[in-house]
């Protein structure tokens, strides 16, 4: 059979698993039922398993001959989301869904296991399918530090993400940077509480804490250069209790992100936001900083490799394009800056099945035909990486 003949007489295996997945969705770190299904699945493949980082899951298939070792990376974990959609496979786990594509991301990887394990004997060098926990709060980190690039020794990677903001049917690889640096910032505002009624006699960190938030904006739109794209938000704003009492501090927090290498310069400019605000109305201040992933950049000769992979798989030049960057995190990028990478979108946005929510919504949903694409993308990859296509 063809490869893609022996995709497509797994297509309704490939789709079991992923609603299999999608009915039993796991936070980050606890997709136990998760992990230990794909263990089970990956040794009736032959592949010597190994369990690691709390939850995850590693399968290595041992070519017929020495060579290269091409990493495969899958995320597992759901999100804290109450599902809305009146799906026959919609989550059992109240206040949990898969609302990100994880769920299909496991079941492709799980059947191009399966598929690539008959080419064993063909190839030079050895295929880990990695399958990653806690993808969500960066969990890539604990993988890594516990040697997965190891034993044997990584030479490239390669990942995927299910797409609903491109169309089904499409692929798009980009050279270069493809998602953002995401880092986090968690702000403690320490003014002097006070009564509402005599406020001269206070420090209100409401009020500080506004201008800074407005002060952030300004710079960012001002200062920043508009050619290198970054985005900060505020996603926390916590002070107070009480009508007549002006409170002792305010808690804010959020998300910076950006699509260079090196973000030192725009905290910088932050920290003196804050810290000139703060003396400005006789506030004092607290500010950490903390990185969730780094920018995911690709590497031009995997990406090369990749773009072959998807005009075979796509048959047709127009349903592979180079135009998707994200603001969006990843921690693939843990992988990628380590060894060349390249990390690509599968479109699975189809307006008449319902699945152009996009991600992390209580609606979201795949077109589960970009199952089938995500599958072949794999398995032509890497045989395309060993030479065999």
């Amino acid at each position: 059979m063809t490869l893609r003949e022996q995709i497509t007489a797994l297509k309704d295996e490939l789709f079991h698993l992923r609603r299999d997945f999608h009915m039993y969705p796991e936070l980050g770190f606890e997709e136990h039922r998760t992990a230990g299904k794909v263990a089970s699945y990956l040794e009736d493949c032959g592949l010597e398993v190994t369990r690691m980082a709390k939850t995850g899951v590693v399968g290595l298939l041992r070519g017929g001959q020495e060579g290269k070792t091409l990493l495969l990376r899958a995320d597992m974990d759901a999100l804290p989301i109450q599902e809305q959609n009146d799906l026959p496979y919609k989550s059992r786990h109240d206040g949990i869904m898969h609302a990100c594509g994880h769920d299909g991301h496991t079941a492709m990887l799980l059947v191009a296991a399966r598929v690539l394990s008959g080419y064993r004997d063909q190839l030079k060098g050895n295929i880990k399918f990695v399958f990653q926990p806690n993808e969500e709060d960066a969990g890539a980190y604990l993988m890594l530090e516990e040697g997965v690039m190891e034993n044997p020794i990584v030479n490239a990677a390669a990942g995927l993400h299910l797409w609903t903001g491109l169309e089904s049917g499409t692929v798009d690889i980009c050279e270069g940077p493809v998602m953002a640096a995401s880092h986090y910032f968690y702000l403690t505002v320490k003014g002097l509480g006070g009564h509402a009624g005599h406020i001269n006699k206070a420090v209100d960190p409401i009020m500080v804490g506004s201008a800074i938030v407005q002060g952030i904006q300004a710079m960012q739109t001002r200062e920043l250069n508009p050619l290198q794209p970054v985005s900060i938000v505020f996603t926390g704003f916590k002070a107070g209790y009480n009508t007549t009492i002006v409170p002792e501090q305010a808690d804010l927090q959020g998300s910076i992100r950006f699509l260079s290498a090196d973000g030192s310069g725009i905290k910088d400019s932050f920290y003196r936001v804050v810290e000139q605000v703060c003396s400005a109305h006789r506030a004092h201040f607290e500010l950490e900083f903390k990185v969730g992933n780094e920018m995911v950049a690709n590497d031009p000769d995997m990406t090369g490799l990749a773009r072959a992979a998807a005009l075979e798989t796509m048959g047709n030049k127009s349903a592979v394009t180079a135009g998707l960057q994200s603001m969006g995190g990843e921690d693939f990028s843990e992988f990628a800056r380590r060894v060349p990478a390249v990390f690509y979108f599968i479109g699975s946005g189809n307006k008449e099945k319902k699945t152009d929510y996009s991600h992390h919504h209580p609606c979201f949903n795949i077109d589960e035909e970009a199952l089938v694409t995500g599958v072949e993308m794999h398995a032509r990859l890497a045989l395309k990486y060993f030479g065999l296509s």
